[in-house]
């Protein structure tokens, strides 16, 4: 349970800002671009710094790198809290960002090092995974009901008194792992990385905000090429940031796409879910929330069951069963009309438990086929992986309902109503928000037509892929453990 606070409040604060941004604007008054920052280098300081902190912490330990980021985690809240400007809010949420990348691949590493047993680390990644993907949902709703209360820094306030029992508990009840021949830190791989991740995630993310341009999709392409420099670099040397030990095993990269696929559908439901709820059905951002934590419930039961399956069956029959689950969902969002909160909500639920149920297994096969002394290097490209799938996820399912939206408005409309349904809303005519609301459920269905189909696929592909899979991993040479240390 130690190991699921700092993961709880890491994933609250992709979301703790929904709330708050209005009183954050009567406060500090940032600019446009500045409001975007606040909202943005959070996500990006941990996607770029995953795949460093989780080499740094196979070398320096994952113990004491968990620790690190608590530390570093409560100190930014703190910062954020009593901000006196923009600039200095968007500095510590970046640093609330690297404190959250140095605490997501610790914390499954160490899952991945304390349960010797494969039922019982099955149950735990379970559990984390489920905690992982309810505590967006959770943020949100925290948030609103905080600043009824209490003014917006105090929504960064509640991270602190659970990091600090994180600070005291861990030493006592977490030993320490660490790679015992872990070979030299690659600097220089550190840039590499980030100029890789961060310009793909930038670019596919303001492409599904606001649409593909040459300036973005530039930027995209630029990442790819310095990932090309930063995969040759890796595969050279001795001692690299990435092991070329963490792929013998083809299980290992099925596992991160598996995973990134996954992510993929989540994100992108996740755009249409939000919008469906306040500007199809009307809600309040605080009534919406609190309807999509519904969801989150079979959430938390899905994933430990799955796991409990696959440890009586043939684990990919449980992943092929999810992703025909997930698929199902889809179908549901598919028969979804302009009022159909009962049919949204199964839907999701449906949805999010097919995919928490691949999550958890492909992340524990993943790691289990992965060697324990490079545990952390595993969990960060897993958890890399899901950053890139979310991206795509709400850039492309975001296109598809784009342009069916597009075209189902009268071209006379207003040009902001024909841009979203946000526009039409605003517009304050009535007539015109109908068709803006019927256009996006007809949108709706399309994008939830076409996840499904992606997540059929990705049944076909775990099923080929994973066929009489085992998860005892073959090495060439004697196995090096990841060092226990107190």
């Amino acid at each position: 349970m130690v190991l699921l606070l700092p993961l709880l409040l890491v994933s609250m604060d992709v979301s703790v800002l929904f709330f708050a941004i209005p009183s954050i604007d009567r406060d500090l008054a940032p600019s446009a671009t500045q409001q975007l920052w606040i909202f943005d280098i959070y996500a990006f300081a941990l996607a770029g710094l995953l795949i460093t902190m989780g080499s740094l912490g196979d070398r320096v330990g994952r113990r004491k790198l968990l620790l690190m980021g608590a530390a570093a985690f409560s100190a930014a809240s703190v910062a954020a809290a009593f901000a006196t400007g923009p600039g200095m809010l968007i500095a510590a949420r970046a640093l609330l960002g690297i404190g959250g990348a140095a605490l997501i691949p610790s914390t499954m590493a160490l899952v991945r090092n304390m349960f010797r047993d494969a039922r019982q680390r099955g149950r735990a990644i379970g559990i984390w995974s489920g905690a992982m993907a309810g505590g967006i949902a959770l943020g949100s709703v925290l948030s609103g009901i905080m600043l009824r209360h209490f003014w917006w820094g105090s929504v960064f306030l509640i991270n602190v008194p659970a990091m600090l029992v994180l600070l005291v508990l861990v030493p006592l009840l977490v030993p320490e792992f660490k790679d015992p021949a872990p070979g030299r830190f690659d600097f220089l791989s550190v840039p590499l990385s980030m100029g890789a991740v961060l310009p793909v995630v930038w670019g596919v993310k303001e492409s599904a905000a606001h649409g593909p341009d040459a300036e973005r999709l530039s930027v995209v392409a630029a990442g790819l090429l310095v990932g090309l420099f930063f995969v040759r670099r890796q595969r050279r040397r001795g001692d690299a940031m990435i092991s070329r030990e963490l792929f013998r095993d083809r299980a290992f990269a099925t596992g991160i796409g598996l995973n990134a696929l996954t992510s993929f559908a989540m994100m992108g439901s996740a755009y249409f879910t939000t919008q469906y709820l306040q500007s199809v059905l009307g809600m309040g951002a605080l009534e919406a929330a609190l309807w999509s934590l519904v969801p989150s419930l079979a959430v938390g039961v899905a994933a430990p069951a799955a796991t409990a399956v696959a440890q009586r069956t043939d684990r990919a029959r449980v992943i092929c069963a999810g992703f025909v689950i997930a698929a199902a969902g889809f179908g549901s969002l598919a028969l979804c009309d302009t009022d159909s909160l009962a049919l949204l909500l199964v839907g999701s639920a449906v949805m999010s438990s097919g995919i928490v149920t691949v999550m958890a297994l492909v992340s524990d096969l993943a790691l289990t086929t992965a060697p324990p002394e490079k545990a952390g290097s595993a969990a960060s490209l897993l958890e890399t992986g899901q950053e890139f799938g979310g991206a795509l996820g709400m850039a492309l399912l975001g296109a598809v309902a784009t342009s069916v939206y597009r075209a189902d408005m009268p071209a006379s409309a207003p040009s902001a109503a024909r841009k979203t349904l946000a526009g039409a809303v605003a517009s304050g005519d009535g007539s015109l928000i109908t068709l803006g609301r019927e256009a996006f459920t007809h949108s709706l269905r399309y994008a939830s037509v076409s996840g499904g189909a992606l997540l059929l696929a990705g049944a076909v592909l775990a099923a080929v892929l994973l066929r009489r899979r085992t998860v005892e991993r073959v090495e060439p040479g004697p196995r090096r453990e990841a060092v226990p240390v107190r």
